[in-house]
């Protein structure tokens, strides 16, 4: 893709998007950090948090919009087509790493995370990213998921 169709691209979803304003310090729009649900806490003391809910749960539609975002922003090219895992981990099997909480995915997909997750909240405006997410969490969860089961085999020590 040359400069010229990645600038009409990114003007296009600019169009798209709501207008971000400053309120209390902070831009609107932009989620607050949330308070991870399943974490050890230095000394007991939770870390200051606002509340981040997915407003559009649960909703058929929203979902496969959320599913043409995952497959328009390249997001099956680690996570593989209907986001089994591929390069990047399945995110059918309910294994989180960094939480499995609608608010969690949401700041994975927003902030990034360490080790190839890219940061698209500079690309995408909140309410796309929340319609990935209900896309991910919509998605039936396999069969059969291969450690569960894990045995080790004899003479492989």
């Amino acid at each position: 893709m040359d400069l010229r169709a990645l600038i009409l691209v990114l003007a296009v979803l600019g169009c798209n998007s709501k207008p971000l304003r400053i309120v209390r310090g902070r831009k609107e729009g932009v989620p607050p950090s949330t308070r991870p649900s399943e974490r050890i806490f230095a000394g007991g003391v939770l870390p200051p948090a606002g509340a981040l809910g997915n407003p559009l749960r649960e909703n058929a539609q929203t979902a496969a919009e959320g599913a043409k975002l995952f497959t328009g922003m390249n997001c099956d090219g680690c996570h593989g087509a209907g986001a089994v895992g591929q390069v990047g981990p399945s995110l059918t099997a309910r294994r989180w790493r960094y939480g499995g909480t609608d608010a969690e995915i949401f700041q994975s997909i927003f902030y990034g995370r360490p080790r190839g997750m890219p940061a698209f909240g500079g690309a995408l405006p909140p309410d796309m990213i929340w319609k990935i997410v209900t896309y991910i969490k919509s998605l039936p969860p396999p069969g059969d998921v291969p450690t569960e089961s894990w045995q080790e085999v004899p003479g492989n020590r």
